[in-house]
């Protein structure tokens, strides 16, 4: 089975890639949104991260008459009502400026003190075929947010969070941009909703 990701980012490919691989389906061939079809990107005017995963996933199924996968994911900050949110890929204004983003929250957040840094990485993914049928997996990722970023690997604001198992495990944690991709996989809020599609693709893929 042909299965698109709509996503340009290498990295959410590749992570799907080693979920699928992990499960034993490595006869699904995951096709780069780059190499199907152009197709108008569709606005992600949605209020929740399910809203515009499912804009993105119908898109592409209906575009290009493959069995679709989307997410939509961000950073829900307590002390900001769960804010950056939907939004927070465009928090500083742009789209995808990582550098601009975490400045700007780092400085919203500048005098809040450690125990009201609670946060959390949240995602959904939406699995969408060319008949409608409609699959959602949500997967959260809890944690709080550093005073300066920290770590080379991951986006986004990897850089700014310490996930709770670190906090848990004791002396030294590490930011989610310190962890391998195999850590990452197994603790993150997207590796937790990809999962929670693997039984659909199975069946989908027969």
């Amino acid at each position: 089975m042909r299965l698109l990701v709509a996503s340009n980012n290498p990295k959410k490919l590749a992570e799907l890639r080693r979920i699928l691989d992990a499960a034993g389906l490595d006869h699904v061939e995951l096709v780069p949104l780059a190499e199907a079809p152009a197709y108008p990107e569709p606005v992600e005017t949605g209020r929740t991260f399910a809203d515009n995963a499912l804009i993105k996933a119908r898109a592409g199924a209906a575009a290009t008459g493959l069995v679709t996968v989307a997410d939509d994911s961000g950073l829900a900050v307590e002390e900001l009502n769960g804010m950056p949110g939907v939004l927070s890929a465009r928090w500083s204004g742009g789209h995808g400026d990582d550098a601009a983003n975490n400045s700007l929250l780092l400085a919203q957040m500048g005098d809040v003190p450690d125990e009201r840094r609670g946060c959390a990485f949240v995602s959904v993914c939406a699995l969408v075929t060319p008949d409608g049928e409609e699959t959602l997996s949500e997967g959260r990722w809890e944690g709080r947010l550093l005073r300066e970023p920290v770590g080379e690997n991951g986006f986004g604001y990897d850089p700014l969070f310490v996930p709770a198992e670190e906090d848990a495990a004791g002396s030294s944690p590490r930011s989610s941009a310190q962890l391998s991709a195999e850590e990452k996989d197994a603790l993150s809020h997207r590796g937790k909703a990809l999962a929670g599609l693997v039984d659909a693709i199975a069946r989908l893929a027969g």
